[in-house]
């Protein structure tokens, strides 16, 4: 048996991976990068956009205006999360039924009119029925996302695509920042409208444009693409070979032993336990806000409002720069648990030393380490790059499993903000960040778990194949005994024949089994 041909790979191709693929085949992922990825990114950025205004608006004039007060503000939270919550299963199941270009830019252009709504909110039970809604129409975006692009690249390539539009996850929030900033101080006022108000309605109006794009670039899936002015029918086949290539199925049936076959396996048992710790070890991230805010008492104002939503923007500037740097250490090692051991124990660290440091002695040490709190924000991709790289050879569980992970995840942050992190504790919520720290060793401790299984079942399938080796061996050998046998009796035979009389001899023919097992 000739041994398997390593494939070597050029410096360039470790900068950005296609440089060093065919021509046709860089040009479709050229194609495909530029409109799926920039959607994505789009799309998400106002996802974050729109997720993240509550707590801007919140402390930029909300809670006064409409008399919200105690934890109101963590119950506004948790009614988007619970919408959100509810609406990813099925999402995800119907995705692989319908077209991921017209389902998931129509849930963005009605969460983006959604959010428009909440300038009109007069009290707190429409904020929660708003916000339920909102939350409900964006739980359709990132699971099918994750999907989709499962659905199309490579191992070495999934984890940077998958990185890539998650950044827009942190950049969202940083520009939702700047935005609350500039309508506060530009808008609040004009025609009889509070600056909180203002944030609202221009958030709507940046997303029904990315939404209405969606329609147009937004691809469906390798096997349900048709050719159009962005893909040819010969790029569509690039794109359905290379997944045959690495073994990801398309949609097939859905079965009742399809359905059991999601739970007899470990990896819904380990990859979403380990989503949900990583998607809740951040929640330190929360209360740089209020820290600032809490400088200012009656008559002394430390941090203007402006200076309180944008001081807080490097912990997302450091987000967005770990979560590239995860993602190409990531495709170049072609592992994915790495990162999640440093990015667990930094967070981990981190949570520790804003436990034991007093709210006002060492301020920049805590400034410091506050930015530091999403350190672990960028393994989201990493995540469910894994996942969907571990379960590529089942279309539907790979999508149940993504959209598993994000579902769960969001379960429990629905209630577990408000135990660990309540907002009349902030800034200080000691035993929210040591339970964080805890959250984030368990994290580490279930990414290793997930390895051992994945490697336990690679060598499981090396012996499979191998224990297939003797077996083919021995049937060559019974060939050539059947073989030996027919000559045998042959020569057994023109023994017996008599000279007198001349007698044809039967020569068998050797069978083409036996040709190839001697010439092997």
């Amino acid at each position: 048996m000739s041994a398997q041909k390593v494939e070597k790979r050029t410096w360039t191709s470790y900068v950005w991976d296609t440089w060093d693929k065919p021509a046709d085949e860089r040009r479709f992922l050229f194609k495909l990068d530029a409109c799926l990825l920039t959607y994505a990114a789009l799309s998400y950025f106002s996802k974050y956009l729109d997720q993240q205004n509550i707590t801007n608006a919140y402390v930029s004039g909300m809670q006064e205006d409409l008399g919200l007060h105690g934890n109101q503000l963590n119950y506004i939270t948790t009614a988007w999360t619970c919408g959100y919550v509810i609406g990813q299963i099925p999402s995800n199941m119907l995705i692989t039924r319908i077209r991921p270009s017209i389902w998931i830019p129509a849930m963005e252009v009605i969460w983006s009119v959604l959010t428009m709504t909440l300038a009109s909110a007069k009290n707190f039970e429409t904020l929660l029925a708003v916000r339920f809604l909102v939350g409900l129409a964006e739980s359709t975006f990132y699971p099918a996302i994750q999907y989709v692009i499962g659905s199309w690249y490579k191992g070495d390539e999934l984890g940077k695509r998958a990185c890539i539009f998650h950044t827009a996850s942190a950049l969202g929030p940083m520009f939702s920042g700047f935005l609350q900033t500039a309508a506060y101080n530009g808008l609040n006022g004009v025609h009889g409208l509070a600056g909180w108000k203002w944030l609202f309605i221009i958030d709507g109006f940046i997303t029904v444009p990315i939404g209405l794009l969606g329609f147009f670039i937004m691809p469906d899936l390798p096997t349900t693409t048709k050719p159009s002015v962005f893909y040819t029918a010969e790029q569509i086949e690039i794109g359905k070979r290379r997944m045959v290539e690495i073994g990801r199925k398309p949609p097939a049936a859905f079965t009742w032993k399809k359905v059991r076959g999601f739970f007899t396996t470990w990896h819904i048992y380990t990859l979403v336990p380990l989503y949900i710790l990583f998607n809740n070890g951040g929640g330190p991230a929360n209360s740089m806000i209020f820290w600032l805010k809490s400088f200012n008492t009656p008559g002394r104002i430390v941090y203007t409002v402006g200076q309180i939503n944008t001081y807080p923007l490097g912990i997302q500037a450091v987000q967005v720069v770990t979560t590239l740097i995860y993602a190409w250490w990531s495709d170049i090692i072609r592992a994915r648990w790495p990162p999640m051991l440093l990015a667990g124990t930094w967070s981990m660290v981190t949570c520790i030393v804003l436990a034991a440091t007093p709210l006002y002695e060492h301020i920049t040490r805590r400034w410091i380490f506050y930015y530091f709190t999403s350190v672990q924000g960028g393994l989201s991709g990493l995540i469910l790059a894994w996942a969907n790289e571990l379960n590529g050879h089942d279309n539907e569980k790979r999508a149940f499993i993504v959209a598993n992970c994000n579902m769960w995840a969001y379960v429990m942050q629905a209630w577990l903000p408000i135990v660990i992190f309540p907002q009349v504790e902030q800034p200080r919520v000691f035993k929210g960040n040591v339970a964080t720290a805890c959250i984030n060793f368990c994290m580490m401790c279930f990414a290793m778990a997930t390895l051992y299984l994945s490697k336990r079942d690679q060598r499981r399938e090396r012996k499979l194949r191998a224990s297939t080796v003797p077996s083919e061996v021995s049937e060559e050998y019974v060939l050539e005994d059947e073989a030996d046998a027919d000559i045998k009796k042959a020569k057994r035979h023109a023994s017996e024949a008599t000279t007198t009389e001349v007698t044809e001899i039967p020569v068998p023919t050797l069978s083409s089994e036996y040709r190839c097992a001697t010439l092997a």
